[in-house]
């Protein structure tokens, strides 16, 4: 590659990331312009992808973890020949735009995961990565080696580096010796506030050598040393490889470079023109793209064009050498399921009282028996969340073939390394961890709503009920929590059919996250009414029990292990001459999504009044009806005792609720 050309790209890329947060009047041009070097010398020499087909199942993904410089992935995208324009990166950060503010998957090709939460790329691409290994274990052929065969690269920043999840999932990623990753740190030493020096003075390579990562240090405005660290990076196969690239934020700008001016907002016109005067660049053109670039990144597109179709022919001729692969490869990406699940599910649901961990755990055997995309492990707690699949051996080091992941005790990247495996193509990944510990990693529970990520996360000891580790342990606002993220939809089953219409709903819920909050306390089974539908526990809330032929006086209504305690309520409120009806609710959320006729037939606006009853917090709840409630929930933590005795205390009793009704009733 000609310098004078290198460096003409190099000021293509910044100068439309520029250019388009000074249009925006909004936006963070500094870290494009500082890191636009090393991404052009990443994307015109070595990244394998295709604009033609974005979803090409072996490309090479990109994660830009620094989400905040999207204009530099968004000018990448378009010099490459992705269907973005330059209309579109005129439009930056504006409504209905193709190019928002921080890339989000889903809204413009190319893009690989929604990026701006620092952190939470670099570990997505971790979990990309160990997706890769598991494809490349299970197809791949001692004489062809065609799926799982790509690389993973990310530009991070020190803003990423701070941020707790990417230590947890580096250590992850060190400790499985991920030699497919190979990650640009733009080592700039600016954040918002000013310099790194204010809060961060570690050594970032000591630490990631002690990861277990390759560390190179480079100029990240050399080209040269830039081509020669990631080509090192990609000869490193057993371990992950870090280039901490020097580079200096707002390259460029006369007065504004390696200052935190430059890192949140516009250079301003002034200083735009300035900076392009320094840099030799057209001072009156805006998004300009010289010939020559389109000429250079269009060559690079027809060389990765011929890498394409090679795959392409190899990967046919790997399908026809290998029909029984082939066919579990098909099924694996496009998430088959058999015709039966639910009716398989319920079969393989016990009977007999039991805890719904335990219940869900026999659930989960019989799915990753029938799902072959069934992968995941828990937070160093597989034995209380019985989320480990038996008939399945371990992911270690070297060793991808198996279907159970040990994240340690690390709840925030377990999320988002599920996060990263969902994103690659065809897993479904579970998580399970103590319903308390949801609040560690909310933030990756977030993003797979947001990017719609078919993503399970086992939650169990659901509630107070925990008993003996006491309010440390026991959660009380995370249901009503978990359930204010748009796009998840939460479960709390009551036994084990319930659970098992729970995970069949989970596996075929493709379009967001679902979450199982599970019980560590055994439950009696429910008896269903004659002629139930099971699929009626998809819409969120069912008639359980109900007088026949009477509208009813009262309804009460439970989710999970309140669902027994509404049950004896009942019988006790039915003896004193009342006319109730019992309602199961295993998901609020899908009931409030059900039209108006079906939920005034569960719960009929003629009832007198509606008791809810929930070892949670309230929140959420009277959305159910317009009637009046009363809602039997907690408003404090809970304590340190046997859960027979925290029921007794807190008034999660029949005896209990019954009284609080009549009282409520007579009031």
């Amino acid at each position: 590659m000609q310098h004078n050309l290198a460096k003409l790209a190099a000021d293509t890329i910044r100068f439309l990331a520029a250019d388009g947060v000074q249009k925006a009047n909004s936006g963070h041009p500094g870290m494009p312009m500082g890191m636009a070097d090393c991404a052009m010398i990443l994307w015109t020499r070595f990244l394998r992808h295709n604009p033609a087909d974005p979803k090409w199942p072996n490309r090479d993904r990109f994660v830009l973890s620094a989400g905040h410089g999207s204009m530099l992935l968004y000018s990448l995208l378009h010099l490459s020949g992705y269907d973005l324009t330059l209309e579109d990166l005129q439009q930056f950060r504006q409504w209905g735009s193709r190019t928002p503010g921080h890339p989000e998957y889903g809204e413009t090709p190319g893009v690989e995961t929604t990026t701006g939460p620092l952190g939470q790329g670099f570990s997505n691409g971790i979990g990309m990565a160990i997706a890769a290994k598991m494809t490349a274990a299970r197809f791949n052929t001692p004489g062809q080696k065609i799926l799982g065969t790509n690389r993973v690269y990310a530009i991070v920043s020190d803003g990423d580096l701070m941020e707790g999840v990417a230590s947890e999932a580096a250590s992850i990623a060190g400790h499985l010796g991920l030699g497919n990753i190979v990650y640009l740190y733009d080592d700039n030493r600016i954040t918002i506030e000013g310099s790194t020096e204010l809060a961060f003075s570690e050594s970032v390579p000591d630490r990631f050598r002690a990861y277990g990562w390759q560390v190179l240090s480079i100029d990240g405005h050399d080209h040269e040393e830039i081509a020669a660290a990631l080509q090192a990076g990609i000869d490193e196969t057993e371990r992950p490889t870090l280039i901490a690239a020097r580079t200096h934020i707002g390259y460029g700008s006369p007065n504004k470079h390696d200052t935190s001016e430059v890192h949140g907002a516009p250079l301003g016109e002034e200083e735009l023109t300035n900076s392009k005067r320094n840099l030799g660049w057209p001072e009156d053109r805006k998004f300009y793209v010289p010939e020559e670039v389109r000429e250079f990144f269009s060559d690079r597109t027809k060389e990765l064009e011929k890498i394409y179709n090679k795959w392409q022919a190899d990967f046919q001729q790997w399908q026809r050498a290998n029909p029984p692969l082939a066919k579990a490869y098909d099924t694996l990406v496009h998430k088959d399921l058999p015709d039966d699940l639910e009716e398989q599910l319920l079969a393989a649901a016990p009977t007999d009282a039991a805890a719904t961990r335990a219940l869900s755990g026999k659930i989960m055997q019989k799915i990753a028996e029938l799902v072959p995309g069934f992968v995941g492990g828990s937070a160093d707690l597989a034995p209380s969340n019985n989320t480990y699949l038996k008939a399945f051996s371990d992911i270690t080091r070297g060793k991808f073939e198996g279907r159970n992941f040990h994240f340690g005790i690390r709840e925030h990247a377990m999320g988002s390394i599920m996060n990263g495996m969902a994103l690659y193509s065809g897993f479904i990944p579970f998580g399970g961890t103590f319903f308390i510990f949801s609040d560690y990693m909310r933030p990756a529970i977030r993003l797979a709503a947001l990017m719609k990520l078919q993503v399970n996360y086992v939650f169990t000891h659901d509630s107070i009920f925990v008993g003996e580790d006491g309010p440390t342990h026991q959660p009380v606002e995370q249901m009503a929590a978990i359930r204010a993220i748009p796009n998840l939809t939460l479960f709390r089953p009551a036994d084990g059919r319930e659970t098992a219409m729970a995970w069949a709903y989970a596996l075929r819920n493709t379009d967001g996250p679902t979450a199982l909050a599970l019980t560590r306390q055994k439950l009696k089974p429910l008896v269903w009414p004659g002629g139930f539908d099971p699929k009626s526990v998809w819409k969120g809330g069912y008639v359980l029990r109900t007088e026949a032929a009477s509208s009813p006086e009262l309804v009460l209504v439970g989710s999970g292990s309140e669902v027994q305690v509404a049950l004896d309520a009942a019988q006790i409120l039915h003896e004193a001459g009342h006319v109730v009806r019992v309602v199961s609710m295993p998901s609020l959320e899908l009931f409030l999504q059900q039209d108006s006729s079906y939920r005034e037939s569960v719960i009929p606006a003629s009832a007198a009044g509606v008791v809810v009853v929930e070892a949670g917090v309230a929140q959420g709840w009277h959305a159910i009806t317009r009637r009046p409630l009363l809602f039997i929930g907690m408003d404090r933590f809970g304590a340190s005792a046997p859960n027979a005795v925290l029921a007794e205390k807190f008034g999660f009793t029949g005896s209990s609720v019954a009284e609080k009704t009549l009282k409520w009733l007579s009031e």
